[in-house]
């Protein structure tokens, strides 16, 4: 709960001291004035439950303060007790009680007294507070099923058009098929009735799911699955309907292998339900992207378009059940608007996230999930090697670094073929735990890295316990003797500049591998 504010106004700083510390207690704020006009200030602060007045100031005194405040709506109704010295008279009690006063204490005050009448603003005022978020709460949930119920009725409304776009052409087709027609269009009815049966079942199958996925009836299968599989998967089932808007798909694979642990059918579901969304809210010839990388421990799956948007307003709503934007049902080639819906708990269900940004109407939206991924794995040379690097004591463990999975790529070719073991790492803030759990021989390190450097990567294996001694070899595109000599005081051993060459890259790692013989 807000705390709750007494005002304490007294000229006498050692009155307001021990007015303090009577009425300390858990929840109350005490605020302290040694003037009317300093309690005014407060006041238009605060808001303040009860007011203890000295009657006896120089200047404004008590009286006078009470009159202001009953003169100002906002304090108005601020309770006041009056603390006086001595008995008031009755014309003195009179004119406090005419300026709203609720009650007189006499100094010196003693503190039963003091605490009984203050307990009771105290207590009244708190149980305001918990009345009012009582009211708060009542509204915000009432509030709540009216959107819940305005969004059932528009979702009937659209499920009931979504419906009878099918059942209208098959309708007409079993008349038309009646008809005896020649066997070319015969073939054309059936083609046309197939597509809009298939049409409903996908309708149908989408609220089957939903339900499911909120009932907890759905078991995942999961197993271990590539990356790339999955997206595969999910364009081959969209390619249609990409394909009727003449729009153009951009697909960003990594180049190295990303595995995770999931549903496969599941995950291709999300996917191919956010590019399905791409497609139908995309005007004609739209342009739609999928990009999918790792970032730390996570698969990055990112779906973005050049469509309609989303206002701010209904971003943080979309995922619900029965949302649809207004003016986005009319806009989209069909559907129920339960998708999202479906997917959030697809991705929940796989221990992931998903989220939203779009800059408003007319100006595409974004899709992220993220899904946890499996660690990276070694991946070894062939057993066998016409040049004969695998032997025992010649192969080596290489951490490789670098921002750029295509040049990452490569160098892991190279040291296959040379017969290396090797793990490609492509965020330099991963790349210590990586060699903490790798154990290389050496790391062949980039230097211009967004987060963090290779100088700096390096200063960061120098300083750990179990690398320090690490061969660390500088592949890097800055080849200026001041850049040899940047690596040289970060702790490399060695500087390569790109692009490089097999036979620069066997020289370094002949090195090593004579250094551990």
């Amino acid at each position: 709960m807000a705390p709750i504010y007494f005002l304490l106004v007294d000229d006498l700083a050692e009155n307001l001291l021990s007015l303090e510390a009577l009425l300390r207690r858990d929840g109350l704020v005490l605020l302290k004035a040694r003037s009317g006009e300093e309690a005014l200030e407060l006041l238009l602060v605060h808001d303040v439950a009860l007011a203890l007045l000295d009657v006896q100031m120089p200047g404004m005194d008590g009286f006078e303060l009470a009159e202001l405040m009953r003169g100002n709506d906002r304090t108005r109704r601020v309770p006041i007790i009056f603390v006086t010295a001595g008995s008031a008279d009755s014309q003195r009690k009179f004119r406090g009680y005419e300026t709203g006063a609720v009650d007189f204490i006499q100094k010196p005050i003693e503190t039963d007294i003091l605490r009984s009448k203050t307990n009771v603003f105290f207590e009244l005022h708190r149980q305001q507070q918990q009345i009012a978020a009582q009211r708060d709460e009542l509204e915000a949930s009432a509030e709540a099923l009216r959107h819940a119920d305005r969004n059932k009725d528009q979702f009937l409304a659209v499920l009931a058009h979504e419906l009878r776009n099918p059942l209208t052409p098959l309708r007409m087709g079993i008349d038309v098929l009646s008809g005896c027609p020649d066997p070319e269009r015969a073939a054309q009815v059936r083609d046309m009735m197939d597509r809009q049966l298939n049409h409903l079942v996908r309708l149908v199958d989408d609220l089957l799911d939903v339900s499911r996925v909120s009932q907890g009836k759905i078991t995942l299968q999961k197993a271990e699955v590539a990356a790339s599989e999955v997206v595969q998967s999910a364009v081959e089932l969209c390619r249609p309907l990409i394909d009727a808007g003449s729009h153009t798909l951009n697909v960003t694979l990594p180049s190295y292998p990303i595995s995770i642990k999931a549903d496969k059918t599941r995950i291709a579901q999300v996917i191919g339900n956010l590019l399905n969304n791409a497609a139908k809210y995309t005007p004609q010839n739209g342009v739609i992207a999928l990009d999918v990388y790792r970032e730390h421990d996570e698969l990055v799956i990112v779906v973005s378009d050049n469509g309609i948007g989303i206002p701010a307003e209904m971003q943080s709503q979309i995922f619900q059940m029965f949302t649809q934007v207004e003016g986005h049902v009319h806009r989209a080639k069909g559907g129920l608007g339960i998708g999202l819906a479906l997917v959030k708990q697809l991705v929940l269900m796989h221990e992931g996230s998903i989220s939203v940004q779009s800059d408003g109407i007319d100006r595409g939206a974004t899709f992220t999930v993220r899904l946890p991924a499996m660690p990276e794995e070694v991946r070894h040379a062939p057993s066998s090697d016409p040049h004969g690097e695998n032997e025992p004591g010649r192969r080596l463990r290489i951490l490789v670094v670098d921002d750029n999975a295509d040049v990452a790529e490569t160098v892991g070719w190279l040291l296959e073929d040379m017969g290396h073991d090797f793990l490609l790492v492509h965020d330099s803030r991963s790349a210590l735990e990586a060699g903490r759990e790798f154990r290389p021989d050496a790391v062949l390190l980039d230097i211009g890295m967004p987060y963090m450097d290779g100088h700096a990567v390096c200063r960061l294996f120098r300083q750990d316990d179990v690398l320090k001694d690490t061969v660390i070899v500088a592949q890097t595109g800055w080849g200026q003797e001041t850049d040899r000599a940047a690596t040289t005081d970060a702790g490399f051993d060695c500087h390569l500049v790109k692009p490089v060459g097999l036979p620069e890259l066997k020289r370094v790692l002949d090195l090593v591998i004579n250094e551990k013989a």
